[in-house]
């Protein structure tokens, strides 16, 4: 869908922004909590309403973050954080905050450096829980190499949020050789995944339903920049790198397909999914494909370069167990296909709605 074609023109008159169209907006046109769930309607809020309005090339490379003219090159992103519960297994919120944005700078090959705070609280909340977060959120800048050199802090009365929402910027630095971006992968080109699937969702969804697994389910919240920018140091041919946050892994793919022009397929009997994870999501009818994770990510690579990629990413804890899960194709249309464990072959498309509102 495009949202010229929808919606009509957007167009500048004046002081106002007006849309000129054949039929006006009707008023059933309404953003659904579905609009932030990373799936379908995601895209097209981002790409037809946003991409529309703020007309600019940066933004419709639909990266991690927008690459910046400079010397080093900077890269430079900003993120939101409304997750409930505030603390999970794992994580809370401060540290989600904090990798989440490392990890958007990382996947464009830049080494993370600075980042400003945003804090929306709502009136009653205890400042011992503040406390908790803040601290947190500052031991996982250390962690992770940055420093947080500006912030913002607002309150708002009592019922209107749900005690803490958080907003991020990160500029970063680009490194060598970083990747070429995901409109350019080729077919040919090996796909690599970090690690099992599906855990930082469920972990949140426990938190939140006080459903008590008879396993502990932690959330795999981590900074991916050690491994990444090391993907790009190795001279790795990196054509994209994407972590898997919202929308889950097969979100990522279906995006990366799309803006490549390409067919991915994978092979299913690779991606991991802890047995506990698997057993969570069968209880609560989810998909580990399409569960939020916010410490892991793929790397789309060379053939020629695969195997040394593997193991530079097997060096670090987080991406230890590292695996190749499929390639692209020249298939005649961009698409995933997923083959399955029974040797069958199925479609991998983007949720259209929102299996868990509010995990990051």
């Amino acid at each position: 869908m495009c949202f010229r074609r929808r919606y009509g023109k957007l167009r500048v008159v004046g002081d106002r922004l007006e849309i000129s169209c054949p039929l006006p907006l009707g008023p059933a046109d309404r953003v659904l909590m579905a609009h932030g769930g990373g799936g379908r309607k995601s895209l097209e809020l981002v790409r037809d309403l946003f991409g529309a309005a703020f007309d600019d090339p940066v933004l419709h490379a639909f990266e991690d973050a927008a690459v910046l003219d400079g010397s080093p090159a900077i890269a430079l992103t900003t993120d939101s954080y409304v997750v409930t519960p505030l603390e999970f297994a794992g994580g809370d919120i401060g540290r989600l905050a904090v990798y989440g944005t490392v990890n958007d700078l990382a996947m464009m090959g830049a080494q993370p450096r600075y980042l400003t705070v945003g804090f929306i609280l709502e009136e009653g909340l205890e400042l011992q829980t503040l406390w908790r977060i803040v601290t947190s959120m500052a031991q996982a800048a250390t962690n992770a190499g940055v420093r947080i050199v500006a912030g913002d802090t607002k309150v708002v009365e009592r019922g209107r949020a749900e005690g803490i929402y958080i907003n991020t910027a990160g500029v970063g630095f680009l490194v060598p050789n970083p990747p070429s971006g995901a409109a350019c992968i080729e077919p040919g080109a090996v796909a690599l995944l970090s690690g099992d699937v599906g855990r930082h969702g469920v972990a949140v969804m426990a938190a939140r339903a006080d459903l008590g697994f008879s396993t502990a389910i932690e959330s795999d919240c981590a900074p991916l920049h050690d491994v990444a920018l090391d993907l790009c140091r190795e001279n790795v041919r990196l054509y994209c790198m994407r972590d898997l946050t919202r929308g889950g892994l097969a979100s990522a793919l279906v995006e990366l397909s799309q803006a490549s022009r390409v067919e991915l397929e994978i092979d299913e009997r690779q991606v991991a999914v802890d047995e506990g994870v698997r057993g969570a999501c069968e209880i609560l009818g989810l998909d580990p494909w399409y569960v939020a994770n916010e410490g892991r990510f793929i790397a789309f690579v060379a053939e020629a370069d695969a195997d040394r990629a593997l193991a530079v990413m097997r060096r670090h804890d987080v991406s230890a167990n590292a695996v190749r899960i499929g390639h692209a194709t020249d298939g005649d249309r961009p698409r995933v296909v997923a083959k399955t464990v029974l040797g069958s072959r199925r479609l991998v498309e983007m949720f259209s709605g929102e299996q868990l509102p509010r995990i990051c």
